[in-house]
C-alpha cells in the first residue's frame, strides 16, 4: 500500500468525471498524493490507502459501473477510509433532498461501507448527447426529462470545498 488516494468514477457522459477530476487536482494542491480513474480500470485497491468514489444517481439509481466497483472490492474498502460523491439532480435546489434520499437507498444496499464523507451536488444535462435508451427515456410527455433545455447545475465552489473537508478529513 501506498500513501495514494484513489479517486474513482463511473460516468454515462463525463460529467462526473470532470468533478472527479476537480476533486483529485484539489487533492493533490494540499499535499495530498491522489490518482483518478473511472471504476472499469481498476483491477486492485492495493496500492491506495483511501478512495473516493463517485457516480451520477440516474433515475433513482447508481451507475453500474460503479456498483460493480463496490461489489467487486467490498473487502478492500471495508478496510479504509471509503469517501462518496454523487452528481444529480438538475434543478439543485428543488430535487437535491430527493436525491439525496435516493443515493442513501442505493448506498443502503452497501451496509459494510462506512464512508468518512458523503456529498450529493447537481448534475449536467445535455440532449444533445443523449444516447439509447436514455434518448427513448426523454421522450414521453410524462418524463421529467421532456423538452428540458441542457443544463449544468454543478456548484463548482461546493464540489471544491468539499473536496478540502475531504483532504483534512484524509491527511
Amino acid at each position: 500500500m501506498t500513501d495514494t488516494i484513489l479517486v474513482v468514477y463511473a460516468t454515462r457522459y463525463g460529467s462526473t468525471r470532470e468533478a472527479a477530476e476537480k476533486i483529485g487536482e484539489v487533492l493533490r494542491e494540499n499535499g495530498l498524493q491522489a490518482e483518478v480513474h473511472p471504476a472499469r480500470n481498476i483491477h486492485s485497491l492495493e496500492p491506495y490507502r483511501a478512495a473516493v468514489l463517485s457516480a451520477p444517481v440516474f433515475v433513482g439509481s447508481l451507475q453500474k459501473d460503479i456498483k460493480r466497483f463496490l461489489a467487486q472490492y467490498k473487502e478492500a474498502l471495508a478496510g479504509m477510509p471509503v469517501a462518496f460523491f454523487a452528481l444529480g439532480p438538475l434543478d439543485a435546489s428543488a430535487e437535491m433532498q430527493g436525491a439525496v434520499d435516493q443515493l442513501d437507498k442505493e448506498l443502503a444496499k452497501f451496509p459494510w461501507l462506512k464512508l468518512v464523507s458523503k456529498a450529493m451536488f447537481g448534475g449536467k444535462y445535455d440532449p444533445a448527447v443523449l444516447r439509447f435508451p436514455d434518448s427513448f427515456l426523454a421522450k414521453p410527455k410524462f418524463s421529467p426529462l421532456y423538452k428540458r433545455p441542457a443544463s449544468d447545475t454543478r456548484d463548482w465552489e461546493a464540489i471544491k470545498d468539499w473536496a478540502l473537508s475531504l483532504a483534512e478529513t484524509l491527511q
